[in-house]
């Protein structure tokens, strides 16, 4: 669900807009505002998905308020004057609802806002997990699931067209993620990319042999366009 508030100095306007919110599922309505200073307070305190924000109000209009607070919500702009529709886009709004408007547009509005919400939240939790304890272990989905890879586990990592299979000590997790992905999910100090369809574990190599690594009595070939990097690194590494 959204938590959202509503913004507005007409009391019918802040009533239409509660009784449209009980309609729709996904909707939290926290907070009916009467001015621009109660949303700001409540903007603070709260986590607020979404504003139903009026631009003309006194003291403080709805566009003030907006460049008055630094991290936004997402705004549906609702106003009888449709000539600041412009401005109100410009500040990246969602949707701009001229009054009088009925429940079906609303809804329109509302939606194109949770369909914005849900692809932010997807991306953020994404980005948590590529990013959560980066230098112990990562996230990977396999199997409908996700799946948790310890890095000291990690031996090495072969490329198959779309997908990648990490080897570990005793088992093998087919993941779908192109190697460019992988590489840049691991942390650059233990792995290193050795070839077109390979990435290696550092401390887990056991032997270099002329254009060959040895791990776990895995021949591992290095690629030609990627041997002086790793010869560089490898003479920067303790093994």
């Amino acid at each position: 669900m959204m938590n959202c508030i509503a913004v507005d100095d007409e009391p019918l306007a802040l009533k239409l807009i509660e009784d449209f919110s009980k309609k729709i599922p996904f909707l939290n309505l926290i907070k009916l505002c009467k001015n621009a200073f109660e949303a700001i307070e409540i903007i603070q305190k709260e986590k607020v998905d979404l504003i139903f924000l009026d631009i003309n109000m006194p003291d403080l209009s709805g566009i003030s308020l907006l460049k008055n607070i630094n991290s936004k919500p997402l705004v549906i702009f609702t106003t009888a004057y449709s000539e600041y529709a412009v401005e109100g886009f410009e500040l990246n709004a969602i949707d701009y609802l001229v009054k009088p408007f009925y429940f079906e547009r609303f809804f329109k509005a509302a939606n194109k806002a949770f369909e914005i919400y849900n692809l932010h939240s997807k991306k953020d939790f994404i980005q948590s997990i590529d990013n959560a304890n980066s230098y112990e272990y990562i996230f990977v989905k396999a199997d409908y699931s996700i799946v948790k890879v310890y890095l000291a586990d990690i031996l090495y990592i072969e490329g198959l067209k779309d997908y990648v299979q990490i080897f570990t000590g005793d088992k093998k997790i087919l993941t779908l993620i192109t190697m460019k992905k992988m590489e840049e999910k691991l942390p650059s100090k233990k792995f290193i990319r050795v070839h077109r369809s390979f990435i290696v574990a550092i401390d887990k190599i056991d032997l270099i042999q002329r254009n060959r690594i040895v791990i776990n009595e895995t021949r591992i070939p290095i690629g030609n366009s990627f041997k002086d990097n790793f010869y560089n690194r490898i003479e920067d590494v303790n093994l």
